[in-house]
């Protein structure tokens, strides 16, 4: 009867072996996001010269005919990076000062002469940096550039270096100075290059402020306007533009969007753009490509309780759905919206509302939404498993 007894026991063990290690399993369904908003308009990319996108806060930076061209007055946007890197400016500060000099107001007539941008200054005029980085930044005034160069390293060629060594070890591989302000022709870079920069530079609070200046006023000039188009129409805030011969019309400009309650910031280079004073195209350029990517923004709600996958034991199964609702943003450039799902293995009864996996989202920042049980689920009984 042991022995018979033992026997028995063996049986029923062995029998419920399978099911000894038993999980539940999910199954991923996909069928909430199926359909996500529909198409939007191609990118507005200039029918001459070069271009770029950066868009940061979603991860974009693509370019059109991106070649290594004459950049013109972006080339003050170095110059801007340097000086501050050199002689940082703290909120309410001026800055050092310097005297003008008689070889300035030579400088500045020669300048003058020749049909380049510059500020008039007059012998014994104290202009500190915050007066110079204004100059530079909004009236494009190359004998400026000529002066932050002297205050900053003593002389025009030690500050060029120092130009060329921060943008190699900024990693724009592709840009180089001659001289500050980008009057010759040597100085050169690529769309894509020049709107990294301007990102970067951007990220300083000073550095916004200025360029969002329609006009400044200085000591001897009195008030002089920007050269920047569409500077506070159509959420456009700057940043720098430039002419010359050789470089054709150049614009980078910075345009606000909305990411929900969130004020984000895009940046539309255009490079070598032709027709009328060069400016006028480049701005129209730069604002119908910074326009034609704000409306390549895509926004889809993730509704609370959407099921995303099932979960449970054979057919004994339940949703898993969202546990709160959210917008992403992205950018339709990416077509579709990555995701990721992972789910839980739970060893015993799932209940209502109980986490059971993660939903990750990769659009403009990753999103990680919770996935819980929509029922509660019991897990099969011995005698469900042994029928």
């Amino acid at each position: 009867m042991v022995l018979g007894t033992v026997i028995a026991a063996a049986m029923i063990i062995a029998m419920q072996l399978p099911f000894a290690h038993e999980r539940a399993t999910s199954r991923i369904t996909l069928d909430a996001i199926t359909a996500l908003p529909g198409s939007t308009p191609p990118l507005a990319w200039p029918s001459v010269g070069s271009a770029a996108l950066i868009i940061p806060s979603m991860h974009v930076a693509q370019s059109w005919h991106d070649t290594v061209v004459p950049i013109a007055s972006l080339a003050k946007l170095m110059t801007a990076y340097v000086v501050l890197k050199q002689l940082p400016l703290p909120e309410g500060s001026t800055g050092p000062c310097l005297t003008i000099t008689s070889s300035d107001v030579a400088t500045y007539d020669e300048m003058k002469l020749s049909g380049q941008s510059s500020v008039e200054v007059a012998v014994g005029e104290s202009l500190c940096e915050r007066d110079l980085l204004e100059g530079l930044l909004v009236h494009s005034a190359n004998n400026f550039a000529l002066l932050l160069a002297t205050m900053v390293s003593g002389d025009v060629a030690n500050f060029v270096t120092l130009m060329n060594d921060s943008a190699q070890r900024l990693g724009l591989t592709h840009t180089h100075y001659v001289e500050p302000s980008g009057y010759l022709d040597g100085s050169v870079s690529t769309a894509l290059e020049q709107g990294e920069l301007a990102a970067l530079l951007m990220k300083s609070p000073l550095v916004r402020q200025i360029v969002l200046m329609a006009n400044i006023t200085l000591p001897v000039a009195g008030t002089v306007s920007s050269f920047t188009p569409f500077i506070g129409v159509d959420h456009v805030i700057g940043v720098k533009s430039g002419r010359t011969d050789a470089a054709g019309g150049c614009d980078v400009m910075a345009m606000t969007f909305q990411e929900g309650a969130t004020t984000r910031v895009l940046y539309a280079v255009v490079l070598g753009q032709r027709g009328g004073d060069l400016l006028t195209p480049a701005g129209d350029a730069a604002l119908a490509l910074a326009t034609s990517a704000s409306e390549n923004e895509l926004d889809h709600y993730f509704a609370k309780g959407t099921s995303f996958a099932t979960i449970g034991w054979g057919r004994n199964r339940v949703h898993a759905g969202l546990r709160v609702g959210e917008h992403v943003w992205w950018w339709a450039g990416e077509q579709r919206l990555p995701l990721t799902i992972t789910m839980r293995r739970p060893t015993t009864t799932i209940r209502r509302g109980q986490l059971v996996g993660w939903l990750v989202v990769h659009g403009s920042s990753t999103r990680r939404f919770a996935l819980v049980a929509q029922a509660t689920v019991s897990p099969p009984s011995l005698w469900q498993r042994l029928r």
